[in-house]
């Protein structure tokens, strides 16, 4: 198992657990307690965790506007599973508003044997990924913020009106069932406000880690998503709550 794949299992495991130990993750992976405390001194560089006495605490990244980088790294096996659920709500021909998660961009990996798509983005990094790809890409215009790749602001809204798709799809830092849909920063929220209301159908994808957590700003109530796909089932009071606003759930 690569460096990097092993770090990303070790993180996944932290968001489950909380909390884990060289000696235990040594014996999981299979490699010497040196080389785990070698992962873990990474993974601190990058910000992603703390170093704790004979082991690690996962950061509280949920509520953090984080590198989309670092964001690609977390629950990327999770990213796939509802990438997988989600290709197959999406038909030839349609078009499409995109924003710039991570979750988007394992989408669209596998939609590339779909024909005739119109992808509409404020995605610098799905842009570019995809350049080569025949879907047709749209890239809004608008000011870049740098940790996430994405074009928000005046710029980027006015140019977004002025189409009508059949799908918005996107992800988000957390949900509530009181509270609705959130994320980390207003400016990106803006933006997503702005695709949902111009699109026949919201696709939300948000692993089930997000269930149940508090991010900074809200971005929309759940009457406003038409299907909720995430990695595994919820939980009877989330389902209840989905139903009842009429979300269909996928999982």
């Amino acid at each position: 198992m690569l460096g990097l794949e092993r770090r990303q299992k070790i993180l996944e495991k932290l968001k489950q657990e909380n909390r884990v130990y060289v000696s235990q993750l040594s014996k999981i992976f299979d490699v010497t307690e040196e080389t785990i405390r070698r992962d873990l001194d990474k993974l601190e560089e990058e910000d992603l965790i703390r170093r704790d006495y004979g082991g690690a605490v996962l950061n509280s990244y949920i509520s953090e506007d984080l590198l989309f980088l670092k964001r690609s790294l977390i629950n990327g096996d999770l990213k796939n599973l509802i990438a997988k659920t989600a290709q197959k709500l999406i038909d030839d021909d349609s078009t499409i508003m995109m924003d710039s998660s991570t979750t988007c961009l394992a989408l669209l990996n596998l939609l590339r044997q779909r024909k005739n798509l119109t992808i509409i983005t404020n995605s610098i990094r799905l842009a570019y990924d995809f350049s080569g790809v025949p879907f047709k890409i749209i890239s809004v215009g608008g000011t870049l913020r740098a940790k996430s790749f994405a074009l928000t602001g005046a710029i980027t809204c006015n140019t977004l009106r002025n189409y009508f798709v059949d799908y918005a799809i996107l992800s988000c830092k957390g949900i509530d069932i009181e509270r609705g849909v959130m994320e980390s920063n207003d400016e990106e929220s803006t933006v997503k406000q702005v695709m949902i209301a111009q699109a026949k159908k919201v696709i939300l994808l948000v692993d089930s880690f997000k269930f149940d957590k508090i991010s900074f700003t809200k971005t929309c109530d759940f009457s406003k998503i038409s299907i909720l796909v995430t990695d595994r089932e919820p939980s009877e009071d989330w389902k209840i709550s989905l139903d009842a606003q009429q979300v269909r759930l996928l999982y």
